[in-house]
């Protein structure tokens, strides 16, 4: 900013002598305004609030609530203008088939399907869609619930593409998909027991894998954390500032000179 304002200076000057005191203006009024843009610069790349595309991406939420009353439940627009649709876990085919075939939608790539768990609720478990709208350069989240023994129904039948993503959630979180061609575990090993992103499961799990050299294969065997080789480091993680080792010094060779006056007395 300061070069700006000195180059300006050394034109304005310039132009004096020759006598031009409306280029002088021009000038000195340009440089003002590379300076405010220099200072807008300045601030923190933030994505621009669009009201009139938010107002738009709304408007659809609620064309789609007014088409299907019977499955949805909730139409919101996040932060970043996403749009999001709340159903009821019996809507998702109608519902998933009426953005992918209506002529305002044509929602027609599923780009990722997957699960949440939240055990303090009664449907524990959400399912998301997000599909994305070539046509439009529209993207919209669909979101469903249901818990432990309520299978949902499958999306394979509207898109084809959700197929390894529901055997992925099945896997992982334990959410069956009625009608689905091969719901199968896709992550974890054969007779893997139990499913790893639910809050519930242990962080080390129930089976351990291990090479043994007498059976000369792979082996499953229940965890074993065997306390030598596990380690306890109890001391505090602000040691490493100098500040605080100088306190603690301060504060242990006070407890030292306290001691000291006790054994005195």
């Amino acid at each position: 900013m300061a070069s700006i304002r000195g180059f300006g200076a050394i034109l304005a000057r310039s132009l004096l002598r020759t006598g031009s005191s409306q280029q002088v203006a021009k000038i000195s009024s340009s440089s003002v305004s590379q300076c405010s843009s220099k200072k807008e610069e300045l601030h923190p790349t933030v994505r621009p609030v669009n009201t009139l595309e938010r107002h738009t991406i709304s408007e659809f939420g609620q064309y789609v609530a007014e088409c299907m009353p019977k499955y949805v439940q909730q139409v919101q627009v996040t932060a970043g203008n996403e749009l999001e649709i709340l159903i009821t876990p019996s809507g998702i085919v109608p519902v998933l088939m009426f953005l992918k075939h209506h002529i305002n939608a044509q929602y027609t790539s599923i780009c990722d399907l997957c699960g949440m768990d939240v055990p303090s609720r009664e449907y524990r478990f959400e399912v998301i869609y997000n599909l994305l709208s070539l046509r439009y350069n529209s993207r919209i989240r669909v979101k469903t619930y249901t818990d432990e023994l309520t299978p949902l129904d499958s999306a394979v039948a509207v898109f084809q593409g959700a197929n390894w993503y529901e055997r992925e959630v099945w896997d992982m979180y334990g959410v069956f998909f009625a009608n689905h061609p091969d719901l199968r575990r896709i992550l974890t090993d054969y007779g893997f027991e139990g499913h790893p992103f639910r809050k519930d499961f242990p962080l080390s799990g129930y089976v351990e894998c291990r090479y043994d050299d007498e059976e000369k294969r792979v082996v499953v065997e229940p965890v074993e954390l065997a306390q030598e080789f596990r380690k306890f480091d109890l001391s505090a993680p602000w040691e490493q500032f100098p500040q605080f080792r100088r306190d603690m010094e301060a504060v242990d060779a006070a407890d030292a000179a306290a001691a000291a006056s006790a054994k005195k007395k």
